[in-house]
């Protein structure tokens, strides 16, 4: 690349437009080069391709302004200096030479992207630009997740996710939730799939940024980029809400409490127990406690979670007392879990949720990861048919999803019931039975 005998040197700064129209070529050229990696063997044959970009596509609203000439002059003006420098090619409105510009291209047409992107005309716009080449990217990104995934076991989630990302990069395909672009965000990201492990209860954000951040309000700020990298390490996330996604790893906005009824009796570590009995109608025992439980004792027939808590509260309003009554408020979260795995085999535990795919869902949940044998409760084709006129009907989404629990084998006893709300196109929230 040369102009005369030296290379032209380029030392201003580049204008708005002259930037975006730059970046918009170097983004074509980005993208010919990974499909072109996906698909090495359409690439020995073809010709070089020229990169090229019409204004008509672009929005220059101040280059084309009829009221103000120094954008465009200015532009046209670093334009030209580009051209000189061979690093672009540019093609004026007929009639309109050094007035106005109908397109541009880059100086070399795009041959592979072992022959092109390291070109040193292509270099020196990335240097013009202070833009990182996506390859040096990519690179950057991959030996760093290389470097971490090690600290996780090979079965946690962490590990899954990295290696998912890693799969990524080497099919050119994207890494988000990582950056290409903000190695800042990746390493943040990085150093909450760290500091995750000393999360043994549950922890409030903002106490969990300053820890790992010193900055209270970074988590929340890429918050919804753990949850993305969280549902990829473990696909069963991926029916639970953002929210709930982060509860699972003891993330939570504050403190939570789990919502109690009835005579239980908690053994609490050291040996001191804990009857609540005494409170009436409820009480709100502290998720963060849950790690120092050691027994759970009820004096009552049975156990009823409810998932719902107006239901919950309606419900310990008109009971008589035969079962303890624990409030799940929707999926539930490992505290609560933690908890009622300490129950003892030989107490029944009932299962009380909406009438849809979400409540069939949690059943599932619990059967998984707290014990087999949790029963449903109103949870039948007499409940949907006592309550019709409060019913509604079902999504396709809804039957979507209905249709997948149809074949988990921990829901095989209420795969009528499944059936049924498919049937009569229906599902039922808790607030809509009769107690």
């Amino acid at each position: 690349m040369q102009h005369g005998s030296h290379p032209v040197n380029i030392s201003f700064i580049p204008s708005p437009d002259v930037a975006l129209v730059i970046h918009t070529l170097l983004d074509i050229l980005e993208r010919r080069a990974q499909q072109d990696a996906r698909s090495p063997a359409q690439v020995t044959q073809r010709k070089p391709r020229s990169v090229k970009l019409s204004f008509a596509e672009l929005s220059l609203p101040a280059y084309f302004s009829q009221t103000d000439p120094t954008p465009r002059l200015s532009a046209n003006e670093q334009f030209i200096l580009l051209e000189k420098a061979d690093l672009i090619r540019l093609t004026w409105i007929p009639g309109e030479t050094g007035h106005l510009l109908q397109s541009i291209a880059l100086a070399t047409p795009f041959a592979g992207d072992a022959e092109y992107v390291g070109a040193e005309s292509v270099a020196r716009l990335y240097s013009l630009l202070s833009r990182t080449p996506l390859s040096t990217s990519r690179f950057r990104l991959e030996t760093l997740l290389l470097g971490e995934k090690f600290r996780f076991p090979e079965t946690d989630w962490r590990q899954l996710a990295i290696r998912f990302i890693l799969r990524q990069l080497k099919a050119e395909r994207s890494p988000t939730p990582f950056s290409l672009t903000d190695s800042g965000l990746s390493l943040d990201l990085l150093s909450v799939l760290a500091a995750l492990s000393t999360l043994n209860t549950e922890t409030p954000y903002r106490v969990f940024s300053v820890r790992v951040f010193n900055d209270s309000k970074r988590l929340e700020a890429i918050k919804n980029q753990l949850v993305s990298l969280a549902r990829l390490g473990n696909p069963e996330w991926k029916r639970l809400s953002a929210e709930e996604v982060l509860r699972e790893l003891n993330l939570v906005p504050n403190p939570n409490y789990i919502h109690l009824s009835g005579n239980w009796q908690l053994g609490l570590e050291g040996g001191e127990i804990l009857s609540i009995g005494g409170f009436f109608p409820s009480v709100g025992f502290p998720a963060a406690q849950t790690v120092n439980l050691r027994s759970v004792t009820i004096h009552a027939d049975a156990i009823l979670c409810i998932e719902n808590l107006t239901t919950f509260h309606e419900f310990i309003r008109v009971q008589t007392g035969r079962y303890a009554v624990l409030c799940t408020y929707g999926n539930p979260s490992p505290a609560v879990r933690r908890l009622l795995r300490l129950v003892p085999d030989e107490t029944p535990i009932f299962h009380w949720s909406d009438l849809d795919y979400g409540g069939f869902n949690i059943l599932s949940q619990l059967r998984r990861l707290v014990r087999e044998r949790i029963e449903p409760y109103s949870m039948d084709a007499a409940t949907l048919d006592a309550n019709f006129e409060r019913s509604r009907p079902l999504t396709a989404a809804d039957r979507s999803n209905l249709k997948k629990l149809l074949i988990r084998p921990e829901l095989h006893d209420v795969r009528r019931e499944i059936e049924y709300l498919l049937k009569r196109g229906l599902k039922l929230e808790q607030e809509g039975v009769e107690i």
